[in-house]
């Protein structure tokens, strides 16, 4: 039976490890990201989140355990060259044009004159560098710089970009394009690692999350299954009279009762599932109720992050919820 090619992950890990000497920074990990996702990889500093990478890429070699990228080994120069990557840490030879920089590179990853000569402006413009080919890169910006490594990375047309970091010099328009960029690799069924700190971007691109700790998965899975737990709806109503009061109850437990300012009330209540709210909605209009607001509650992913992971990244719990999750 033959296995469809977008079932097929594109990163599978076993029981990964990495050790320098007698510390142990990646410790049994567990990972599986899907063909044509975007993936977020989420931990503290170091949690081993650069150390995985450099593992997937093919830069530093296991010190035991399993992995596979895009069906094969980094090792392998035909799976590298199927790959794209931007560190944070990013430097550059500033003495090069971006043209230069990016023929550069394309030469790298094998491309040949006419594609190279082809591709270098498609990806200057999709990056927001169009017209700033010819200027050296010392002259770039920070900002400016990693729309370079951004650039290059998606040079080869890669079918699995890992982004490190990618809105970290930019400002908020940058930091959109970016986003778009990384929707529209999405669509084109391009996989992306995306490393971030930035946990509202993450939220806003991501299919997938895995927490890290300590070089240990503590919890991965769809982010709408992360962030499904807790599901709470403020409402805002004109008065609460019991009748309201028992609308409200037989969908969840009211978990607080407010009077404002204004004259109306604000009341939160516990539900089951997001695919209760129209019908909630539905009742308290039949019932004459004046709605003024009906508003899903949700943890931040932030929440989230600092439960699992602890303030620092010193503390935290065991892993929970995550069947994929690595056990030392």
């Amino acid at each position: 039976m033959t296995v469809p090619l977008a079932s097929t992950p594109v990163i599978v890990t076993h029981d990964l490890r990495k050790s320098y000497g007698p510390k142990e920074v990646v410790r049994g990990l567990n990972l599986r990201v899907g063909r044509g996702e975007v993936f977020g990889f989420l931990g503290p500093n170091g949690a081993g989140k650069s150390t995985t990478v450099k593992m997937l890429l093919g830069l530093v070699r296991p010190t035991s355990g399993q992995l596979q990228v895009l069906g094969g080994s980094p090792d392998n120069p035909a799976v590298r060259a199927r790959l794209g990557f931007l560190p944070e840490q990013f430097r550059f030879q500033t003495w090069m044009t971006g043209d230069e920089f990016l023929t550069f590179h394309g030469q790298l990853a094998g491309l040949r004159s006419a594609e190279i000569r082809a591709r270098v402006p498609q990806v200057l413009e999709r990056v927001g560098l169009a017209g700033r080919g010819g200027e050296r890169l010392e002259g770039y910006s920070k900002g400016m710089l990693q729309r370079a490594g951004l650039a290059s990375a998606l040079l080869a047309r890669p079918e699995l970009v890992f982004l490190d970091e990618p809105t970290s010099a930019l400002d908020p328009i940058g930091r959109i394009e970016v986003r778009r960029i990384i929707e529209d690799l999405r669509g084109e069924g391009v996989s992306v690692f995306l490393n971030s700190h930035l946990l509202a971007e993450v939220e806003q691109v991501c299919d997938h999350v895995a927490f890290v700790r300590q070089g240990q998965v503590l919890r991965q899975g769809r982010l709408s299954e992360v962030m499904g737990g807790d599901l709470r709806v403020r409402v805002e109503l004109d008065t609460a009279p019991p009748a309201t009061l028992n609308i409200l109850r037989s969908f969840g437990p009211i978990l607080s009762q407010q009077a404002q300012p204004a004259g109306t009330v604000t009341l939160e209540v516990g539900l089951n599932s997001e695919s209760q709210v129209p019908e909630l909605a539905r009742r308290l209009l039949d019932s004459g109720a004046q709605l003024y607001a009906l508003t899903p509650l949700r943890p931040e992913l932030e929440d989230i992050f600092l439960e699992l992971v602890g303030q620092s990244g010193e503390a935290a719990p065991a892993p929970t919820n995550a069947p994929e999750a690595a056990h030392a």
